[in-house]
């Protein structure tokens, strides 16, 4: 950048201006691997406030794998059904968790659930949550789709379509999207910058389903992959520093 005459100043303008941060609720466990650690829950509500107050429309929504490993449960021949109902309600206690520290940090926020959960959430629907992003809540999407046989990340990829959103940006443990595991194989994983959906879908890439990459491949919303234990994640954010890994067209 050149450099500006004295007295004068400049303003970092996001890339991206309307986002839907996608969360795994193995991040809120934090280290000692409980199913609320609140002392992260705040860490992680202060970069969440620092995005939200840059200017950023900011929603979320967060997985229910500190809650239950449905994977392992599966495994013991239960219903998939009544696993997946529960999951649902292991998102709500997270993103109410999520919204009670953000409301401490003078943060306005709200859940929304895709099932009934009143009083304690208000039910979702489209026009509830563009008016409250409008009136600059942060909107916290709970239940998934409110139905069975559905990821929370495609209850991220419908949730950004049907807002007209620009972005979902997908926190994981890892900076971006790599042909394997990097903490597994830290030598030759080999790391993508930047893949197209049909390249993600192709190469049938675990970090998101098939089902959100179409989802957004459809309605051509981005999706950027970063990682939430990187310094800082929140100011790439702000600053529309796609570091990671970002899937387009």
């Amino acid at each position: 950048m050149k450099d500006l005459p004295l007295g004068c100043f400049y303003i970092i303008m996001p890339k991206f201006k309307k986002i839907l941060l996608k969360l795994s609720g193995e991040v809120l466990a934090g280290e000692n691997h409980i199913s609320l650690d609140f002392k992260t829950i705040k860490n992680f509500a202060e970069n969440l406030a620092l995005i939200k107050n840059s200017g950023i429309q900011l929603s979320l929504v967060i997985g229910g794998g500190n809650m239950l490993r449905g994977r392992d449960a599966l495994e013991l021949g239960l219903d998939r059904v009544s696993l997946d109902s529960i999951g649902m309600l292991g998102t709500v206690m997270n993103a109410l968790a999520v919204k009670t520290v953000l409301e401490k940090l003078n943060v306005p926020a709200q859940v929304l659930s895709a099932v009934n959960c009143t009083p304690i959430a208000e039910l979702y629907t489209r026009e509830k949550a563009r008016d409250l992003l409008s009136s600059g809540h942060v909107v916290l999407f709970a239940a998934g789709t409110g139905h069975p046989f559905f990821s929370t990340d495609t209850a991220a990829a419908l949730r950004a379509a049907e807002l007209d959103l620009d972005c979902v940006v997908k926190a994981t443990k890892v900076n971006g999207i790599f042909d394997k595991d990097p903490e597994k194989f830290p030598d030759t994983a080999k790391h993508f910058p930047t893949l197209t959906y049909d390249q993600a879908i192709e190469l049938n890439l675990k970090v998101m389903d098939t089902a959100a990459f179409a989802i957004c491949r459809e309605s051509k919303i981005p999706v950027w992959v970063l990682s939430v234990h990187e310094k800082d994640w929140a100011k790439n954010i702000i600053e529309g520093n796609t570091t990671g890994t970002l899937v387009n067209l």
